[in-house]
């Protein structure tokens, strides 16, 4: 190539595939999909990917500043005086190489260390599936229930040893917990395999534990389950999960309820839905009688002239609100049974009822019989 001739940079914005005026987040979540994508890693021995990761890398070293992007905005490369290139590293600026990959290279790459160093670790949360009867759900209970959970061992009081000699050091990582590897110009942290990050070794470990620190156990809790949970509720117990490692703070218990149909009632939200059978001169005339409600009796009204599936709302009737005052409502669709099979007398007397009625007989478009229904009830 002549010495004469320039060679032209790709646009910073092209390279990550951004507008001009894209935001911070989206400028650093475009960074993460071309990283991903090109990261050596994921393309051994291919140049071109590991060219275009470099671009990508210089490109958002200098897109993620304020001052450089404002220079490169105005005056295009020339304007960076030298502080654009590449030059052996892709975080040359001094971007912050966890805060780019964050969780979406954390296991790729081991950065950032949860691990590295850690003696202590916080437990796992555990969950129990609890079934409960409708009317348990609806004025609320207490259940005793067994789990099994991991605690601290009592034999070396979480030390993991026989001994009181307690853990040594890995001598793999030198108690980093991490080895780093060098990959062409990217250096690699790794969880250390002879100590699974934790950077201490058991010599002699506990013959109960075999040294795990923890070991499996049954315990009871009593549950409070308050009126007015439904399907899928979860209750949180919060230090009630497995032991942490190494003296490591407790994870939680959750309790996700399970409720079972009702017979009778059907839930939606906090009301109550049911279907009540009445006869053709109840719904004519109206009448007032007394249903089994959950919470005891209830007095249900059917006014004159009744049409069959209206609904008919009572009050504070329904589920109570969960952790808060008042009740749903209860919902009660009348359902006008016609009877199969009528006696000589009946026969006589729904004829002469017949006669003294007169409906038109027209056909009638179901659109149209849904609004009229909504004006009569």
């Amino acid at each position: 190539m002549s010495s004469n001739t320039r060679v032209s940079k790709a646009d910073y914005y092209e390279v990550l595939g951004v507008a001009r005026d894209v935001s911070d987040q989206e400028l650093k979540s475009a960074y993460r999909k071309q990283a991903l994508k090109y990261h050596p890693d994921r393309n051994p021995g291919d140049h071109a990917a590991e060219e275009k990761f470099k671009q990508a890398s210089e490109a958002y070293q200098v897109l993620s500043d304020g001052d450089k992007r404002a220079a490169y905005d105005r005056y295009g490369h020339a304007g960076l005086g030298g502080q654009g290139g590449f030059n052996g590293s892709p975080f040359a600026g001094g971007v912050d190489i966890g805060d780019i990959f964050g969780d979406l290279f954390g296991e790729m790459f081991n950065v950032g260390g949860s691990q590295r160093g850690s003696r202590q670790q916080r437990g796992d949360d555990l969950r129990f599936d609890l079934g409960l009867d409708f009317k348990d759900a609806f004025f609320g209970t207490e259940k005793e229930v067994k789990l099994r959970r991991m605690e601290t061992c009592g034999t070396c009081h979480g030390k993991g040893t026989a001994s009181s000699r307690g853990p040594t050091v890995c001598t793999q990582c030198q108690g980093r917990g991490q080895l780093r590897y060098q990959q062409g110009f990217f250096s690699v942290a790794r969880t250390c395999g002879a100590c699974g990050g934790t950077g201490q070794v058991i010599g002699d470990p506990c013959m109960a534990c075999r040294g795990q620190t923890r070991v499996s156990s049954e315990f009871k809790l009593t549950v409070k389950v308050p009126a007015g949970v439904e399907e899928g509720t979860r209750i949180r117990y919060t230090g009630e999960g497995d032991a942490g490692r190494s003296g490591g703070p407790r994870g939680d218990l959750y309790v996700v309820l399970s409720v079972r149909p009702h017979d009778f009632f059907e839930r939606t939200g906090n009301d109550l839905h049911c279907v009540i059978p009445i006869s053709f001169p109840q719904a004519a005339l109206g009448d007032e009688f007394e249903i089994h409600g959950i919470d005891g009796p209830i007095q249900l009204k059917i006014p004159e002239g009744t049409q069959n599936g209206r609904e008919i709302r009572v009050r504070g009737r329904g589920v109570p609100h969960l952790n808060d005052k008042g009740a749903g409502d209860l919902v009660v669709k009348v359902l006008v049974q016609v009877p199969r099979k009528l006696s000589r007398q009946q026969r006589e007397l729904v004829t002469k009822l017949s006669e003294s009625l007169s409906v038109d007989n027209k056909p009638t478009s179901p659109g149209l019989l849904d609004k009229m229904k909504d004006l009569f009830n």
